[in-house]
C-alpha cells in the first residue's frame, strides 16, 4: 500500500474558536511547564548556597540565548512559506540553519573547553563539570526554539504545549533525582535543565521532520535576509527588556538583597504564561493571512484577552502572592517579596500587551517599529546602570510604602 503523508494541521474554519481553545491549551501547557521549572529552585534547600549560586550564574547564561528571536523567526518562515506553498525552500532553510548552529556552537564551544579551569575560577564555580554540561545545553537550547518555531508556524499547537509541559516536567523530575537521589549540586541541576531541554527538541525535531526531510530547492538569501533580520533584531530587543533587569542590580546588590528582587520577579513574569500564549497562536495565523492577503480582526480580540488576563493574573498574584512565596522561597522571605510583587507585576502587564502588538506588527512585516524598539532597548541598557550607580535609592521606593525595613532598602542605604 502506498505510504499516507502526514497532513499539515490547517487553520480552523471557525477562526475565534479555535483561536481560543488553541490559547486555552497553550496557557494550560505553559503554566504547568511554567510550575516543573520553578518547582526546580526549591532544590536549592538540599545543596549549599555556592552551589545554588553556580546555577544561577550558569541558568543565566543560557538564558541571554536569542531564544524568543529565533522561535519567531522559524514560526514566520514556516508559516508563510506553507502559505504559498515553498515548502522546499523552507526545508533547506531549516537543514542550513541547524547545520550553523552546530558549527558556531562547536567552535565556541572547544574555546570554553579549553580555557575551562580559568573561567570556573574567574565565575567562582565549585566544580568545571557544571559548566561542562552547560555547553550541550547551550545547543539543545538553540534548536528547541528553531523547531518550536516551525512547529508553531505550521499551526501544530497540540504538540507545541505537549513539548512545553514535557520539557518543564523533564527538567524538574530528572533535576530531583540527581539532587535528591545523587547529592549532586549545581551539575546535578544543570543536567536535568539539559534533559529537559533535549525532550523538547526532540519532539519538535520529530514533529517537523516532514519539512527538513523534504527535497531542498535554492533561495534567495537577500530576500530572507531583508524578512528575517528586523525579526531578529524586533525580538531580541523585547527579550533584553524581559529578561536583563535582574543582571543590571546584580552588579549592585549583595546576594542577601537580591533574594526578594528575584523572586518578585519570577513570579511576576508567570503572568506571561498566560499572556504569552495568546501571542503565540495569533503570530501564524496573522502570517498565513498576510500572504494571502485576507482580512482579519484577531488582534483586537488579542489585545483586549490579554489585557484582561494581565490584570486578573496581576490582582490574584498580589493575593495569592504569599503563599506562593512560602511554597517556592520560605516564609521569612514573604514580607520583602510582597512589598515588590504589586510593582513587578504591574510592569508585567503593559509588557505583556506590548508583545502582542510587536507580534501582530511584525507578522504583517510592518518592519517601522524595529529600530524604535532596538532604541529603547539601548536606552533601557544605558538607563538602568545609570539609575542604579547614582540613584541607588530609587529601589527603595516601593519598599518604603510597603515595609520600611525591607532588605534591600537596607542594602541601598549603605551604599555611598
Amino acid at each position: 500500500m502506498p505510504e499516507t503523508k502526514e497532513a499539515v494541521p490547517t487553520v480552523d474554519h471557525k477562526p475565534h474558536a479555535a483561536f481560543f481553545r488553541q490559547s486555552g491549551w497553550l496557557m494550560i501547557a505553559n503554566i504547568v511547564g511554567g510550575l516543573m521549572t520553578l518547582c526546580v529552585h526549591p532544590l536549592s534547600k538540599k545543596i549549599s548556597d555556592s552551589e545554588y549560586s553556580a546555577f544561577g550564574v550558569l541558568l543565566m547564561v543560557v538564558a541571554c540565548l536569542p531564544t524568543i528571536p529565533f522561535q519567531m523567526v522559524f514560526a514566520q518562515q514556516t508559516a508563510q512559506k506553507l502559505a504559498i506553498g515553498r515548502e522546499r525552500q523552507l526545508a533547506g532553510m531549516i537543514r542550513i540553519a541547524w547545520l550553523w548552529t552546530f558549527i558556531v556552537w562547536a567552535v565556541a564551544a572547544t574555546v570554553v573547553f579549553v580555557f575551562r579551569d580559568q573561567i570556573t575560577n574567574s565565575w567562582h564555580l565549585p566544580s568545571t563539570m557544571g559548566l561542562v554540561v552547560t555547553l550541550p545545553l547551550i545547543l539543545a537550547s538553540l534548536w528547541m526554539p528553531m523547531f518550536f518555531g516551525a512547529v508553531q508556524g505550521r499551526q501544530d499547537f497540540f504538540w507545541l504545549g505537549w513539548a512545553q509541559m514535557l520539557s518543564g516536567i523533564g527538567r524538574f523530575v530528572f533535576a530531583a533525582f540527581f539532587v535528591l537521589v545523587l547529592g549532586a549540586g549545581a551539575a546535578g541541576m544543570m543536567t536535568g535543565a539539559l534533559i529537559g531541554v533535549v525532550i523538547g527538541a526532540v519532539i519538535g525535531i520529530w514533529r517537523t521532520r516532514d519539512l527538513w526531510s523534504a527535497p531542498a530547492e535554492p533561495f534567495d538569501w537577500k530576500s530572507l535576509m531583508r524578512q528575517i533580520a528586523p525579526l531578529l533584531l524586533g525580538f531580541a530587543a523585547f527579550q533584553f527588556l524581559f529578561a536583563s533587569d535582574t543582571m543590571f542590580t546584580k552588579a549592585y546588590f549583595s546576594g542577601d538583597a537580591m533574594k526578594p528582587y528575584v523572586a518578585a520577579g519570577t513570579l511576576s513574569r508567570g503572568l506571561l504564561w498566560i499572556i504569552l500564549p495568546l501571542a503565540t497562536v495569533m503570530f501564524p495565523k496573522l502570517v498565513h493571512a498576510h500572504a494571502k492577503a485576507e482580512k482579519t480582526n484577531l488582534f483586537s480580540v488579542v489585545i483586549l484577552g490579554a489585557a484582561v488576563l494581565g490584570i486578573c493574573g496581576m490582582i490574584g498574584l498580589c493575593v495569592a502572592g504569599p503563599i506562593a512565596i512560602r511554597i517556592v522561597y520560605s516564609a521569612k522571605d514573604v514580607p520583602d517579596t510582597m512589598a515588590l510583587i504589586p510593582w513587578y507585576a504591574g510592569a508585567m502587564v503593559p509588557l505583556g500587551m506590548a508583545n502582542v502588538m510587536v507580534n501582530d506588527l511584525m507578522a504583517r512585516a510592518k518592519f517601522q517599529i524595529v529600530p524604535f524598539m532596538v532604541l529603547l532597548a539601548i536606552g533601557y541598557g544605558v538607563a538602568m546602570p545609570y539609575m542604579l550607580s547614582h540613584f541607588p535609592g530609587r529601589l527603595q521606593v516601593p519598599l518604603q510604602t510597603y515595609l520600611p525595613g525591607a532588605s534591600l532598602r537596607k542594602k541601598a542605604s549603605q551604599r555611598p
